[in-house]
């Protein structure tokens, strides 16, 4: 079993694509349990689910001590969700204004714990900052994916969530890795994203981290799935050139 973040400090680079794509591509042989992070509630909003609708969500796993298996919601065949709302948006100032927390960044990782049985895949949507509901996933978290949009400064920003990795393997969890960097949003077309790209597998190559081959282009596919099917691309439509991509991706990281 693992427990997979898919985790960056940069918003709109498909988190969250990422995380339901490849549960769509996972849950064909496998029991998969998303968990959202992100106050946002994209994951539930991906398989045509109301975040607001659910009466319990991760808020209330972390915040309101309510059991995890309380909160998990069936949204296809082998895919369970952990949903999250507005409510998370809150979800650091009540626990480190709250003394009774004696260690806030164990809070998911002490839920998470006992679901590990029941699932072969957790993977873990996170919000775009390196606060204490990040620092909750990386304690609980085995291995991170991280999305990475070859655009102006983005070198800058892949640096600083290398380095948070980094810092917090070594002050909270030894036992997390970096499962790879995987571009997305990319138009091969442009120069800019070509030279970026490239800039990042050298940089990537010379620290001995993994950058995945398959790159996920830019396109409204995968928005326009969940549109009018309400799933994720890879549930509706896996015959698409695009949506073969997040095959592809699965097929890396399960081969190693």
């Amino acid at each position: 079993m693992a427990v997979w973040a898919i985790s960056t400090n940069k918003g709109g680079v498909l988190k969250t694509s990422i995380t339901t794509n490849l549960a769509g591509v996972f849950s064909k042989k496998h029991k998969i349990l998303i968990v959202d992070t992100d106050n946002q509630g994209n994951v539930a909003l991906s398989f045509g689910k109301n975040p607001d609708d659910y009466e319990y969500t991760i808020y209330d796993v972390l915040v309101e001590d309510v059991k995890a298996e309380d909160a998990i919601f069936n949204v296809y065949k082998n895919i369970d969700v952990i949903p999250a709302n507005d409510d998370m948006a809150f979800f650091e100032f009540d626990v480190l204004n709250n003394s009774n927390y004696k260690n806030p960044f164990s809070l998911l990782k002490n839920k998470i714990l006992d679901l590990k049985d029941q699932y072969d895949y957790i993977l873990i949507d996170t919000p775009p900052n390196m606060g204490l509901v990040q620092g909750n996933v990386l304690s609980c978290s085995d291995q991170v994916i991280i999305p990475f949009q070859p655009e102006s400064y983005s070198m800058r920003s892949l640096l600083k969530i290398l380095k948070a990795i980094e810092d917090f393997k070594n002050q909270h969890n030894p036992n997390l890795n970096i499962l790879g960097v995987v571009a997305t949003l990319v138009d091969l077309r442009t120069i800019l994203h070509s030279e970026v790209l490239q800039e990042c597998r050298k940089y990537c190559m010379n620290h001995d981290i993994k950058v995945f081959d398959t790159i996920i282009p830019r396109s409204v596919r995968f928005a326009s799935s969940i549109a009018y099917d309400g799933l994720p691309a890879s549930l509706t439509d896996h015959t698409n050139q695009l949506v073969a991509s997040y095959y592809e991706l699965a097929k890396e990281i399960t081969n190693g």
